[in-house]
Protein backbone atom coordinates (compact mmCIF):
# COMPACT_ATOMS: atom_id res chain seq x y z
CA UNK A 1 0.00 0.00 0.00
CA UNK A 2 0.98 3.38 -0.78
CA UNK A 3 2.24 6.32 1.53
CA UNK A 4 1.93 10.14 0.60
CA UNK A 5 5.67 11.17 1.05
CA UNK A 6 6.43 11.73 4.61
CA UNK A 7 2.79 11.18 5.99
CA UNK A 8 0.02 8.82 4.51
CA UNK A 9 -2.83 8.87 2.12
CA UNK A 10 -6.24 9.38 3.32
CA UNK A 11 -9.72 9.34 2.02
CA UNK A 12 -12.93 11.35 3.65
CA UNK A 13 -16.11 9.39 2.02
CA UNK A 14 -19.21 12.33 2.08
CA UNK A 15 -22.46 10.04 2.77
CA UNK A 16 -23.97 12.43 4.94
CA UNK A 17 -26.54 14.49 2.45
CA UNK A 18 -30.51 13.46 2.26
CA UNK A 19 -30.69 12.97 -1.54
CA UNK A 20 -33.53 15.39 -1.69
CA UNK A 21 -33.59 15.83 -5.54
CA UNK A 22 -33.61 12.16 -5.37
CA UNK A 23 -36.76 11.82 -3.42
CA UNK A 24 -34.87 10.87 -0.31
CA UNK A 25 -32.37 7.68 0.76
CA UNK A 26 -30.69 8.04 -2.52
CA UNK A 27 -27.28 5.85 -1.04
CA UNK A 28 -28.95 3.08 0.18
CA UNK A 29 -31.00 3.23 -3.35
CA UNK A 30 -30.02 -0.31 -5.91
CA UNK A 31 -27.82 0.29 -8.34
CA UNK A 32 -26.62 -2.63 -10.48
CA UNK A 33 -27.35 -4.99 -7.31
CA UNK A 34 -26.23 -2.89 -4.72
CA UNK A 35 -26.72 0.25 -2.77
CA UNK A 36 -25.57 3.41 -4.31
CA UNK A 37 -22.91 3.94 -1.78
CA UNK A 38 -20.75 0.58 -2.69
CA UNK A 39 -19.60 1.24 -5.74
CA UNK A 40 -18.07 5.05 -4.42
CA UNK A 41 -16.63 2.98 -1.26
CA UNK A 42 -15.26 0.72 -3.39
CA UNK A 43 -13.19 3.31 -5.08
CA UNK A 44 -12.02 4.79 -2.02
CA UNK A 45 -10.82 1.19 -0.98
CA UNK A 46 -8.74 1.00 -4.05
CA UNK A 47 -6.85 3.60 -3.29
CA UNK A 48 -3.73 4.45 -1.74
CA UNK A 49 -5.23 6.22 1.35
CA UNK A 50 -4.74 3.77 4.10
CA UNK A 51 -7.31 5.26 6.36
CA UNK A 52 -10.83 6.16 4.73
CA UNK A 53 -13.21 8.31 6.84
CA UNK A 54 -17.04 7.83 6.16
CA UNK A 55 -18.96 10.90 6.91
CA UNK A 56 -22.80 9.96 7.78
CA UNK A 57 -26.15 12.33 8.33
CA UNK A 58 -29.15 11.48 7.02
CA UNK A 59 -30.01 7.88 7.35
CA UNK A 60 -26.95 7.11 9.32
CA UNK A 61 -27.38 3.86 11.21
CA UNK A 62 -28.26 2.26 7.74
CA UNK A 63 -26.02 3.98 5.67
CA UNK A 64 -22.61 3.10 8.09
CA UNK A 65 -24.40 -0.68 8.35
CA UNK A 66 -24.47 -0.72 4.68
CA UNK A 67 -20.41 1.10 4.64
CA UNK A 68 -19.66 -1.79 6.95
CA UNK A 69 -21.09 -4.95 4.90
CA UNK A 70 -18.74 -3.40 2.03
CA UNK A 71 -15.76 -3.27 3.86
CA UNK A 72 -16.06 -6.59 5.42
CA UNK A 73 -16.85 -8.20 2.26
CA UNK A 74 -13.44 -6.84 0.81
CA UNK A 75 -11.16 -8.02 4.65
CA UNK A 76 -11.12 -4.11 4.38
CA UNK A 77 -13.47 -3.12 7.65
CA UNK A 78 -9.97 -2.07 9.64
CA UNK A 79 -9.23 0.86 6.88
CA UNK A 80 -12.92 2.06 7.38
CA UNK A 81 -13.77 4.82 10.41
CA UNK A 82 -17.35 6.08 9.99
CA UNK A 83 -17.98 9.58 11.82
CA UNK A 84 -21.40 11.53 11.58
CA UNK A 85 -21.73 14.57 10.87
CA UNK A 86 -24.74 16.26 13.50
CA UNK A 87 -24.84 19.42 11.35
CA UNK A 88 -24.99 18.03 8.08
CA UNK A 89 -27.71 19.67 6.93
CA UNK A 90 -25.37 23.07 7.65
CA UNK A 91 -24.81 21.37 3.80
CA UNK A 92 -21.47 19.25 2.26
CA UNK A 93 -18.96 22.21 4.34
CA UNK A 94 -20.31 20.47 7.45
CA UNK A 95 -19.70 17.18 6.21
CA UNK A 96 -15.82 17.80 5.36
CA UNK A 97 -15.20 19.67 8.29
CA UNK A 98 -16.33 16.94 9.94
CA UNK A 99 -14.62 14.20 7.97
CA UNK A 100 -11.35 16.32 8.27
CA UNK A 101 -10.88 16.80 11.97
CA UNK A 102 -11.02 13.27 11.87
CA UNK A 103 -8.36 12.28 9.86
CA UNK A 104 -4.45 11.22 11.42
CA UNK A 105 -2.55 14.07 11.95
CA UNK A 106 -0.17 12.80 9.73
CA UNK A 107 -2.02 12.62 6.14
CA UNK A 108 0.12 13.55 3.38
CA UNK A 109 -3.40 14.68 1.91
CA UNK A 110 -6.71 13.33 1.26
CA UNK A 111 -8.88 12.10 -1.42
CA UNK A 112 -12.31 13.41 -1.77
CA UNK A 113 -15.11 11.05 -2.57
CA UNK A 114 -18.97 11.76 -3.22
CA UNK A 115 -21.16 8.91 -2.20
CA UNK A 116 -23.55 9.64 -5.06
CA UNK A 117 -20.58 8.69 -7.55
CA UNK A 118 -20.17 5.07 -8.09
CA UNK A 119 -18.24 4.54 -11.33
CA UNK A 120 -14.82 6.07 -10.30
CA UNK A 121 -12.34 4.21 -11.86
CA UNK A 122 -9.84 3.12 -9.76
CA UNK A 123 -6.78 3.63 -12.18
CA UNK A 124 -6.90 7.51 -11.87
CA UNK A 125 -6.08 7.52 -8.37
CA UNK A 126 -2.44 6.37 -8.25
CA UNK A 127 -2.18 9.20 -11.01
CA UNK A 128 -3.66 11.47 -9.02
CA UNK A 129 -0.90 10.69 -6.13
CA UNK A 130 1.63 11.12 -8.23
CA UNK A 131 1.01 14.64 -9.32
CA UNK A 132 0.57 15.42 -5.54
CA UNK A 133 3.75 14.20 -4.97
CA UNK A 134 5.44 16.07 -7.34
CA UNK A 135 4.34 19.29 -5.69
CA UNK A 136 0.19 19.70 -6.95
CA UNK A 137 -1.51 21.46 -3.71
CA UNK A 138 -4.13 19.52 -5.25
CA UNK A 139 -5.24 17.38 -8.09
CA UNK A 140 -8.49 16.15 -9.72
CA UNK A 141 -9.21 14.33 -12.93
CA UNK A 142 -10.24 16.08 -15.71
CA UNK A 143 -12.86 14.31 -18.60
CA UNK A 144 -13.68 15.82 -21.69
CA UNK A 145 -12.61 19.43 -20.68
CA UNK A 146 -15.02 19.21 -17.20
CA UNK A 147 -13.34 18.15 -13.64
CA UNK A 148 -14.12 14.95 -12.00
CA UNK A 149 -13.81 13.11 -9.11
CA UNK A 150 -12.39 12.64 -6.62
CA UNK A 151 -10.08 15.69 -6.16
CA UNK A 152 -6.98 14.82 -3.56
CA UNK A 153 -6.29 17.75 -1.51
CA UNK A 154 -3.31 17.84 0.08
CA UNK A 155 -1.72 18.19 3.01
CA UNK A 156 -1.05 22.27 2.95
CA UNK A 157 -4.59 22.39 2.51
CA UNK A 158 -6.20 20.04 5.03
CA UNK A 159 -6.63 22.95 7.69
CA UNK A 160 -8.72 24.82 5.80
CA UNK A 161 -11.10 21.77 4.99
CA UNK A 162 -11.51 21.27 9.15
CA UNK A 163 -12.98 25.14 8.70
CA UNK A 164 -15.31 24.69 6.07
CA UNK A 165 -19.06 26.14 6.69
CA UNK A 166 -22.29 26.16 3.78
CA UNK A 167 -22.78 23.89 0.96
CA UNK A 168 -19.62 25.02 -0.67
CA UNK A 169 -17.43 22.16 -0.30
CA UNK A 170 -13.80 22.55 -1.15
CA UNK A 171 -14.82 24.72 -4.18
CA UNK A 172 -13.53 28.06 -2.61
CA UNK A 173 -10.58 26.41 -1.23
CA UNK A 174 -9.29 24.85 -4.97
CA UNK A 175 -10.31 28.13 -6.49
CA UNK A 176 -7.69 29.81 -5.14
CA UNK A 177 -4.79 27.45 -6.24
CA UNK A 178 -4.64 28.49 -9.95
CA UNK A 179 -1.95 27.00 -11.12
CA UNK A 180 -0.89 24.93 -7.75
CA UNK A 181 -3.95 23.09 -8.53
CA UNK A 182 -3.05 19.73 -11.44
CA UNK A 183 -5.61 18.03 -13.63
CA UNK A 184 -5.14 14.96 -14.52
CA UNK A 185 -7.05 13.65 -18.49
CA UNK A 186 -8.65 10.56 -18.43
CA UNK A 187 -11.04 9.14 -21.17
CA UNK A 188 -13.15 7.34 -18.55
CA UNK A 189 -16.32 9.15 -17.79
CA UNK A 190 -16.75 7.22 -14.60
CA UNK A 191 -14.90 10.66 -12.83
CA UNK A 192 -18.08 12.95 -13.77
CA UNK A 193 -21.28 10.22 -13.80
CA UNK A 194 -22.96 10.72 -10.37
CA UNK A 195 -26.69 10.48 -9.21
CA UNK A 196 -28.75 12.79 -8.54
CA UNK A 197 -32.33 11.38 -9.63
CA UNK A 198 -33.75 8.28 -10.24
CA UNK A 199 -33.79 8.19 -13.36
CA UNK A 200 -29.54 8.53 -13.20
CA UNK A 201 -29.69 5.05 -11.90
CA UNK A 202 -29.39 3.79 -14.95
CA UNK A 203 -26.45 4.69 -16.64
CA UNK A 204 -27.09 5.39 -20.70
Amino acid sequence: MATGGEGRWAAILLAAGSGRRFGGGKLLADFQGRPLLAGALEAALASPALDIVLVTGAQAEAVGAAARSVAEARGEAARLRIVHAADHVEGMGASLRAGARALPPDAAGVFVFLGDMPKVPPAILPRLAQAVRQGAAAAAPMYGGRRGHPVLIGRDLLPALARLSGDEGARAVLAELGGRMAFVDTDDPGVCFDVDRPEDLTPP
